[in-house]
Formats: structure tokens, C-alpha cells, sequence
């Protein structure tokens, strides 16, 4: 009989300890609909290399070239030495409601024969999104954490990636992505994990804050919710 109260007692006491279950935000585990970020990526010339550049690249010295041309000079193909330029590709992710004005992070790539963008100075840059249009524009100097060296005798060391950089707030935004989300009179939000019970509940504790039929889920979400939860016996092959 102690040894039963004894067990009794140690049991009441392990289960006033047993926190009760956490409550999640609904912004840890739902998005908006219509909000999200965008991928852009831009095409550029990296200039100020110490002769870690590219070389006599074709793609290198016609972006030369072309880039001189707007300065309203002319001048041939061999006229110019890519050793100290790279051809790179850029890229960047335009966060939701971004206005003109406001500056992102940009990642650069060399897409040619250069060792390292070490010292580089990115010019001016047009950044895209998927329709072609023009969202941002880049410059600026490349932050490269890699290292790169290389012996009279061909011996060579690398240390992380020298032909990746970053520039922070190298992007300056030029035009804002249109959103319906202001123009809509409801709100959506998707789970990070489909769940019907899980949407029921977010639903409910909406119109416990804010007011009743505030939050409409679908009827077919109440149906599958309270047809998940009818238990039934499982025969005897099932368990098998």
C-alpha cells in the first residue's frame, strides 16, 4: 500500500511539471498570400583587378567595348586588356513592399576566366526580374572573403571562394513590384504545413480576437477536420 501512494504521489508531481503545449504566432507558421520576395539578375563589368582578371576573353573585351562606346569612344577589339576586368553575373532578392530608393544586398559571380574579384569596383548594372523589366540598378566595390595565391613553382592556395563577392546595399531599387495584396478587401494565409486542424484553430482564434465571421474557412476544411477525427477499429488485417 506505501509503495502504491509512494507511486501515486510521484506521479501527481511528474505531471505538475509537464508545461502545457506552446502556442505558435501565426506568423511562424503561415504567409500572406501575394507577399513574397523576387529573385533579379543582372549582367556586369568588375574593373580594378590586379591582374587577376579575365584576360583576352571575348564576352570581357566586347563588354569593354560596348561600355566604353557610351562615353562616346571608339576603339577596336585589341585595344583593350582584360586582365584587370571580369564579365560577372549578379543577383539579388528584392524583398516585399521594397520602395524606389531603398538599397539591397548584391551577389557577384564571375562567369569568365578570373582568379579573384579581390579590389574589384563593379559598374554600373541593371538588375531584372523575370519579365525583363529593370528593378534595380548595382555598383559599387565587390567585399570578396576569399584568398587566392600562387608560387614561382606553380603551387597554388585557396582559401573559401575568391570568385564570389558580395556588395551590401550595392542595389539601389528603381521600381516597386505590384502586389494586389492592398487592393483585395479579404486576406489568404498559407500554412508552411498543411493541416486542416491546424487551419481550424486559426480560424477560430481569429474570431476570438477580432470578432465572429471574421475569419470564413471553407466548408470542406470543417468537413475534413471533423471527418479526421471519427476513430474506428481497425480489423483484424489491418493489424496485422
Amino acid at each position: 500500500m506505501k509503495k502504491l501512494i509512494s507511486l501515486l504521489l510521484f506521479c501527481g508531481l511528474f505531471q505538475s511539471f509537464i508545461l502545457p503545449a506552446q502556442a505558435d504566432r501565426i506568423k511562424d507558421i503561415t504567409s500572406l498570400a501575394g507577399i513574397r520576395s523576387n529573385q533579379l539578375v543582372g549582367y556586369g563589368i568588375v574593373v580594378g583587378l590586379a591582374g587577376s582578371g579575365d584576360g583576352n576573353t571575348g564576352i570581357t573585351l566586347q563588354s569593354m567595348q560596348s561600355l566604353v562606346a557610351r562615353f562616346g569612344i571608339t576603339s577596336a577589339l585589341d585595344g583593350f586588356n582584360g586582365d584587370n576586368a571580369a564579365a560577372v553575373m549578379l543577383t539579388a532578392e528584392l524583398p516585399p513592399f521594397s520602395k524606389p530608393g531603398q538599397t539591397i544586398d548584391v551577389t557577384v559571380s564571375t562567369i569568365g576566366g578570373s582568379e579573384s574579384l579581390k579590389g574589384g569596383t563593379l559598374l554600373m548594372s541593371p538588375l531584372l526580374g523575370s519579365d525583363g523589366e529593370t528593378y534595380a540598378i548595382a555598383q559599387g566595390n565587390v567585399v570578396v572573403g576569399g584568398l587566392g595565391v600562387e608560387g614561382a613553382d606553380n603551387s597554388s592556395l585557396t582559401v573559401n571562394i575568391p570568385t564570389v563577392g558580395r556588395i551590401p546595399g550595392g542595389a539601389s531599387v528603381e521600381r516597386m513590384v505590384e502586389t494586389a495584396f492592398l487592393d483585395t478587401d479579404f486576406v489568404i494565409l498559407n500554412l508552411h504545413q498543411g493541416d486542416f486542424s491546424t487551419a481550424l484553430n486559426i480560424s477560430q482564434v481569429i474570431n476570438e480576437t477580432f470578432g465572429d465571421e471574421m475569419a470564413m474557412p471553407w466548408i470542406k476544411i470543417v468537413f475534413v477536420f471533423g471527418l479526421q477525427m471519427i476513430q474506428v477499429k481497425r480489423s483484424a488485417l489491418f493489424q496485422c
